[in-house]
């Protein structure tokens, strides 16, 4: 045989080996990388650690969700518009909130905000039945509303009351509402201070706001702030954020706010204003005259202010005598007629307070019967 003919036969031979050498390494190789290499059909659900008991605070936190969250609505108002086009009058969801069930007659607490310029309300329950709200008074000074909806008693867990007066920075608060429309959130904080002040819808101060960390957002506006009895301690109202959205600065108007001004609304429509029937003036003039305090401009024929013998500001010829200013309110000090009325709302119609007043630079105590007032 020809040499160089064996050659080749044998280089043949050898490219051949190499190349199914090959093929088998790129099929094993394949295979070793194929998807059906991560499935395995003998695969079992994990088997499941025991938990154990929840911690007591974990346990007091559902607990306390489970008991309340009933007492707790979702109130959506509604807007009349028109269209410009066709005339028709068609309705559009205003804004919604939160708000609690304050007896089993159906009286609903919210704030004044949450309800305000709608043209129709509507009052979700925690069990999803939805009820017309009608408006049976508000205060929009203390940025509170009530209304009424016509759900059966069983339907109804009026929430329980608490107190604000004893309320201590630390301890730990609960926020159950409506934020951005998902019903039914819980969310808890701490109390971070007491004694704060926020402006309510009407422009005046509101006192003695609770402020906490519990993330409050829009919707959450009118629902329950908890202690950890699950009591009502206040009536989440506002937040502090330049975004919009909860930066751990929320306010809550507090509990005995809430429980002397529902109780009027309830009674009345409205709420029985005490002061004295007088008009004071613009507190630009008692700043420019120096006076600290209120000056009284006009004492009203018959007012409680005539009947205690204050005077108002005379003229006797070219010469204008200045009226009582008001220092101050049974030793708390008065500065403006904000705090004049702030101090008020602390008392109702007929209840007797001591103005100490300064007349002719001479100061003195006249006691005044508070009366009601518009």
């Amino acid at each position: 045989m020809n040499p160089s003919y064996q050659n080749k036969n044998e280089q043949k031979g050898n490219l051949l080996r190499l190349l199914i050498i090959l093929a088998v390494a790129s099929a094993f190789l394949w295979y070793l990388s194929s998807p059906r290499s991560l499935y395995d059909p003998e695969a079992e659900p994990r088997p499941v650690t025991a938990r154990g008991d929840l911690a007591a605070d974990e346990q007091n936190t559902i607990d306390l969700f489970e008991s309340t969250s009933s007492s707790v609505v979702y109130i959506t108002s509604i807007e009349l518009r028109r269209s410009l086009f066709s005339l028709n009058i068609y309705e559009i969801p205003h804004g919604t909130g939160s708000g609690f069930i304050w007896d089993r007659d159906g009286r609903i607490v919210t704030n004044y905000h949450v309800i305000e310029d709608a043209n129709r309300l509507e009052v979700t329950l925690a069990d999803k039945s939805s009820w017309k709200g009608t408006v049976v008074g508000v205060s929009p000074d203390k940025d509170l509303a009530v209304l009424q909806i016509s759900a059966p008693p069983d339907r109804l867990h009026p929430i329980l009351i608490g107190e604000s007066e004893n309320l201590r920075v630390g301890q730990k608060v609960f926020a159950i509402g409506n934020p951005f429309g998902l019903d039914q959130t819980m969310t808890t904080g701490i109390v971070s201070a007491i004694g704060r002040e926020i402006n309510s819808v009407s422009g005046r101060t509101i006192q003695g706001v609770i402020q906490t960390d519990a993330a409050i957002n829009p919707g959450n506006s009118g629902g329950p702030l908890l202690d950890s009895a699950g009591r009502l301690i206040g009536i989440n109202t506002a937040i502090y954020s330049p975004s919009g959205a909860s930066a751990g600065i929320g306010f809550a108007v507090p509990v005995n706010i809430v429980n002397r001004i529902v109780p009027e609304i309830i009674r009345y429509g409205h709420v029985m204003k005490p002061g004295l029937g007088v008009t004071i003036a613009n507190m630009q003039i008692t700043r420019r005259l120096g006076i600290k305090g209120v000056l009284l401009i006009d004492v009203q024929s018959g007012s409680a202010a005539e009947k205690a013998g204050l005077r108002g500001t005379r003229r006797f010829g070219n010469e204008t005598v200045l009226g009582d200013v008001i220092e101050s309110v049974n030793d708390n000090p008065i500065a403006s007629y904000d705090d004049l009325r702030n101090e008020f709302d602390r008392y109702r119609v007929g209840d007797e307070v001591v103005l100490g007043i300064v007349r002719n630079d001479v100061r003195m105590d006249i006691p005044v019967v508070l009366e009601r007032v518009e």
